[in-house]
């Protein structure tokens, strides 16, 4: 295997995409990063005021403060669980 398309069809079907998406999930909220983003949306809506908001405003003015946040420790072990992965499937050790 080692097309991009067959790779990512491994990850989906193997339920490595679906670990991490929870492992990024647990991680995020043991950080902090969501109690961050949600006073975030709050101090938006409150600044603003509720019926002068509307949900796509609210993402795109939070997603770049959001992306951000994300610590960098999230960032490296969510690599690194995609590196493993990779090199199990590819049997490559240098990724």
């Amino acid at each position: 295997m080692g097309t991009k398309d067959e790779l990512e069809h491994s990850f989906i079907e193997s339920g490595e995409k679906a670990r991490l998406k929870e492992l990024l999930s647990q991680r995020l909220k043991e950080s902090g990063w969501l109690t961050e983003v949600q006073s975030k949306c709050r101090a938006i809506i409150k600044e603003k005021g509720i019926e002068n908001v509307t949900s796509e405003d609210l993402i795109a003015e939070v997603t770049p403060h959001a992306r951000k946040a994300v610590p960098e420790s999230v960032k490296r072990e969510l690599l690194q669980h995609i590196r493993s992965f990779l090199q199990q499937q590819t049997g490559l050790s240098d990724l």
